[in-house]
């Protein structure tokens, strides 16, 4: 596939789209958080991790199909995603279980590590897992051809 440059506004909107989604997946992740982590008061890391994962299931569909608009081989991209988040998941856990040691509130916890998520997560999707599948679905298509 050839590889297109995306132009300074088109990069905006991709990002400001990446948000908005990570967004909703923030959502899912908070709340399902906050519900296990109430119901059971477990570690932080038992709260999670099952909270994690729901998130990058719903942002990750989401974002191959509206954000990057990529018509790359999903199970291709999901294990790229997958192997980003065997590198940030334990990282992640660790820092966070060394924050809960240090006494710090765990929704802090959880939205400093939702924030390193979003900005990490989005580098590694647009330069790594989708850097020569974006705009190349269906969507863009229409895209293309309604300019």
């Amino acid at each position: 596939m050839e590889k297109e440059k995306l132009s300074t506004k088109e990069t905006v909107i991709q990002v400001a789209k990446f948000v908005a989604f990570s967004m909703g997946a923030g959502i899912i992740q908070i709340v399902s958080y906050t519900i296990i982590h109430e119901l059971t008061d477990c570690a932080h890391w038992m709260a999670y991790l099952p909270s994690l994962i729901l998130s990058v299931l719903y942002n990750f569909t989401v974002n191959r199909k509206f954000t990057f608009k990529s018509a790359t081989n999903v199970p291709v991209a999901m294990v790229k995603v997958a192997l980003f988040y065997c590198v940030f998941t334990p990282v992640s856990l660790y820092l966070g279980q060394l924050a809960e040691n240090a006494g710090i509130n765990n929704y802090i916890i959880e939205a400093v590590t939702m924030a390193c998520n979003l900005v990490t997560e989005y580098v590694f999707c647009r330069f790594v897992v989708y850097r020569n599948s974006m705009n190349t679905n269906d969507i863009a298509q229409m895209d293309k051809v309604k300019k």
